[in-house]
C-alpha cells in the first residue's frame, strides 16, 4: 500500500510551503496530510496536536513524515521512535524555501528516497542523497527490492553484498520463480545468470524465487516475489485468528510465507467480514470483493460445491476470486479447506526491471 505523507511546519514561511506541498503532491495521485504551530494553521492544514508525539504514535512504520524546516528539528522528533530501517518511516526534510530535499531515514527501503526525488521533480528542489551506494552510482539490493516488490528475507545478506559492490564486487543475479522475467539493462555490479550452477562463479549471489537450496544458502540472498492472489472464503464471523492459521497453512503448504501476498479477494459478501478486514489490515494487504455475477465469469474451477451456491449464488468462491483477482496468473493452489475457511492461490506475472 502506498503511504500517506504527513507534512510538519513550523514558521509562517514553512507553512506556506506546507500548503503548495500537499497541494502539489495530492495533484500526483498521493495522500497527504498538512500540520503545523497552531498560529499558522488553519482551512486544510491541520494544527498539531498538544502532544505532538501522537502523529509518530499512531503513524510509524506506515506514514512518511516530511519535516519543512531544519534537519535537528526532524531528528529530535523522530528519535523515540527509530529502531529498524526496516520497519521504520521514511522521513525527509526540506527547508523552507523548498531549494533542498533531504531523505533523512529509511531513504531505501522505506521509500524516502525516491520520495525525495519525485518532490524535486514536482517542484524544482534539489533531492540531496547521502547514501553511500546513491553518491557513487552503485547497485543497490535494497532500491532493486522495494521497486519490484521483492520481499528481502536477510538482512545481514543483504548488507554484506552492498559492501561487495562498494568494493567493486560483481554479484550474480538468477530467478528461479515461475512467471518472473527481468528486463533491463544490468548495472555493471549485477551478473545476470541463467541459473545457480553459472551464479556459483560468485562469491555473492542474489536469488529471487520462493526458496533457496540449503546447499547454496551460503553467499545467496532470496529476494521472494510478492507476487500472489489469495482468494479466501470463510464462515460468518470466524475469528481472525482461526482464519489467520487456516491461511498460513495453505501458504507454507505452497512453500510461500504471508509477505508474497500481493492482495486478497473474496465475494462482496465478506467485504464487511472482520477476519479478512483484520488480515487485510494487520499485514497491509489490499482487500477486494467481487460479486457473485463477476465471479460466475471465471470459466472453469477445480470444484464445485451446491450448498455454497445455495449460499452465496456461486458454487465456488475462493478459487474464483483469486483467478479474478490474478488475472492473467496460474492458479497453483485449487480450492483448500481448512477448518472455517477455505482459499485458492494464483501467481500473478512478475516483470522485473533494474
Amino acid at each position: 500500500m502506498e503511504r500517506r505523507i504527513v507534512i510538519l511546519s513550523f514558521t509562517r514561511a514553512g507553512t506556506g510551503l506546507n500548503r503548495i506541498l500537499c497541494g502539489t503532491l495530492q495533484k500526483n495521485g498521493r495522500t497527504c496530510r498538512g500540520y503545523a504551530v497552531e498560529k499558522y494553521a488553519g482551512g486544510d492544514i491541520l494544527p498539531l496536536p498538544k502532544d505532538r508525539q501522537d502523529l509518530f504514535r499512531e503513524g510509524w512504520g506506515r506514514d512518511a513524515f516530511l519535516f519543512v524546516g531544519a534537519a535537528g528539528i526532524a531528528v529530535r522528533y523522530i528519535a523515540p521512535w527509530v529502531k529498524d530501517k526496516y520497519t521504520d518511516s521514511p522521513v525527509l526534510v526540506i527547508d523552507e524555501t523548498g531549494r533542498y530535499v533531504i531523505p533523512l531515514l529509511s531513504g531505501h527501503v522505506g521509500g524516502a528516497a525516491a520520495l525525495a526525488d519525485e518532490i524535486a521533480g514536482l517542484t524544482g528542489a534539489v533531492s540531496v542523497h547521502t547514501t553511500a551506494t546513491d553518491v557513487r552510482g552503485k547497485f543497490a539490493v535494497d532500491v532493486f527490492a522495494r521497486k519490484n516488490d521483492l520481499l528481502i528475507t536477510d538482512r545481514e545478506m543483504a548488507k554484506a553484498i552492498s559492501s561487495a559492490v562498494l568494493e567493486g564486487e560483481r554479484v550474480a543475479l538468477y530467478v528461479d520463480c515461475p512467471g518472473c522475467t527481468v528486463k533491463g539493462d544490468a548495472p555493471a555490479e549485477a551478473a545476470v545468470c541463467s541459473g545457480p550452477e553459472e551464479a556459483e562463479r560468485y562469491r555473492y549471489r542474489i536469488l529471487i524465487g520462493d526458496a533457496c537450496p540449503e546447499d547454496k544458502k551460503a553467499g545467496t540472498l532470496l529476494l521472494k516475489p510478492r507476487n500472489i492472489a489469495a482468494g479466501i472464503g470463510c464462515r460468518k464471523a470466524v475469528s481472525p485468528e482461526l482464519l489467520e492459521k487456516g491461511f498460513r497453512e495453505i501458504l507454507g503448504g505452497n512453500g510461500l510465507e504471508m509477505g508474497q501476498v500481493k492482495m486478497i479477494a473474496s465475494i462482496d459478501l465478506k467485504k464487511e467480514e472482520p477476519a479478512l478486514l483484520h488480515l487485510s489490515e494487520t499485514y497491509g494487504i489490499p482487500f477486494v470483493t467481487y460479486t457473485a455475477e463477476e465471479l460466475r465469469r471465471v470459466a472453469e474451477v477445480t470444484s464445485a460445491s451446491g450448498f455454497v451456491e445455495k449460499v452465496t449464488g456461486v458454487d465456488n468462491v475462493c478459487e474464483r476470486a483469486a483467478l479474478l483477482c490474478g488475472s492473467g496468473g496460474t492458479l497453483i493452489q485449487g480450492k483448500c479447506v481448512r477448518e472455517s475457511m477455505t482459499a485458492a492461490l494464483v501467481r500473478c506475472p512478475a516483470e522485473l526491471e533494474f
